[in-house]
């Protein structure tokens, strides 16, 4: 790393760690070899039985390293925050690996945007030799509807947090083995705006030992559970996602283990619950795809709000090669109440709206409504056979709060 700068922000990293000396190496490199300055890296290690404590020696004079048994990974990571002395912080897993750049990326994001208290960006899936398979591919622009109710599209391995955001809402959920990650961006989603950045941070590596590519039923139960919780709803849409996937490899992995004779049935029952599945999982996917990755919306959509009250505001634009839209009519309710009704014509617009108080602890839920819709494979101009309506880039505060970072004393980090 380069020498220390005062003048800069320190960044805490935790890496929550268990016998990982197979990988922990190359994930300690891909912290200490970042270009920014000032990092603080703390590893808290659950008393590893493995070579891990061999890979770490020759670091130690670069990090902080704690080897002591603990109570899971969620309690590994609060006690790595806990100690940590930066006003921005990450954990990165031991067997992942951070992109060249990713802090200073981040940091400077932070700079620019004081409004964020999570910063996200785009990420790789790569094997156990680093090779890299593909784009995670659900990374998308920040919904804080769909990560609420729908879905985890943010790869936790290119998140950072504001330490002042993390403390407001508490630590992680240490009763949580499987989707801890996605609970706590659900409490700051809540409450703070999140940014989303073009770079690539970081890497989630897939093999049979890792935790993400194990849990099956006891996994999505415990989403349906964290779920609930969040949405109000036993049974949320999130929870259909991912239980019928869920269901899906449990079922077919029990079918193709029955006798040979029997073989054809079970080809046959195989294909129908995955059809009867994939529509499931579809309609359930419908409700939060109504405001699309590309950013196209559908005639009606909904978006949440950070917890709050006042004024909002909605930039969008209507599409100039679509015979016969001279205008487009957008109205945007809050509880069946309407917030705003204004049309416009060709072009990028920027609706402005009061939200009213909310009843304590939710946050706005707006229904985003279009007069005119049109299928762009209809009228020729592509094969795309989805009902749209206008582009819609963001919805959010006109005002939101902001953060100030703490530039720490001058000292080795």
């Amino acid at each position: 790393m380069n020498a220390y700068d005062s003048n800069l922000p320190l960044v805490t990293i935790v890496t929550p760690s268990y016998n990982q000396g197979r990988f922990i190496r190359e994930t300690i490199e891909s912290v200490l070899n970042q270009d920014y300055p000032n990092i603080e890296y703390i590893i808290m290690d659950n008393a590893s039985t493995d070579n891990t404590a061999e890979v770490i020696k020759p670091y130690l004079s670069r990090l902080t390293y704690i080897s002591e048994p603990d109570d899971g990974q969620s309690h590994a990571i609060n006690k790595g925050f806990a100690l940590a002395r930066g006003s921005i912080v990450a954990w990165l897993n031991s067997d992942d690996v951070f992109q060249p750049g990713a802090v200073s990326a981040a940091v400077s994001a932070f700079i620019a945007h004081p409004e964020a208290a999570v910063i996200y960006g785009e990420g790789f899936q790569i094997d156990v030799d680093s090779n890299v398979k593909q784009r995670f591919p659900f990374t998308q622009h920040f919904d804080r509807w769909k990560l609420v109710f729908l879905s985890d599209y943010i790869l936790q391995q290119t998140v950072f947090f504001r330490k002042a955001a993390l403390d407001a809402v508490g630590p992680l959920r240490e009763d949580l083995d499987w989707v801890m990650d996605w609970e706590i961006l659900i409490r700051l989603a809540k409450k703070f705006e999140f940014v989303q950045l073009p770079d690539y941070l970081g890497s989630l590596r897939e093999h049979e030992a890792a935790k993400t590519s194990q849990g099956g039923i006891v996994r999505a139960s415990e989403i349906r559970r964290m779920l609930a919780e969040h949405c109000g709803t036993p049974f949320p849409p999130g929870y259909q996602v991912y239980g019928f996937v869920t269901y899906e490899q449990v079922w077919t992995k029990a079918i193709e283990a029955w006798p040979k004779w029997l073989e054809p049935a079970g080809t046959f029952l195989c294909k129908a619950i995955r059809k009867v599945l994939f529509k499931l999982v579809n309609r359930a996917m419908v409700h939060g795809q109504r405001w699309y990755r590309d950013l196209w919306m559908a005639p009606r959509a909904q978006v949440m709000l950070s917890e709050g009250s006042g004024e909002a505001v909605l930039h969008g634009q209507v599409p100039g090669n679509i015979p016969g839209l001279e205008k487009q009519r957008v109205r945007v309710l809050n509880r069946g109440r309407v917030l705003a009704d204004e049309e416009f014509g060709h072009g990028k617009f920027e609706l402005r709206f009061s939200v009213p108080e909310q009843p304590e602890g939710t946050s706005p839920i707006l229904d985003i409504e279009a007069s005119e819709s049109f299928v762009l494979a209809k009228i020729g101009l592509s094969t795309d056979k989805r009902t749209l309506s206008f582009k819609m880039f963001d919805v959010g505060w006109a005002h939101p709060k902001t953060f100030s970072l703490t530039v720490p004393l001058a000292q080795s980090a």
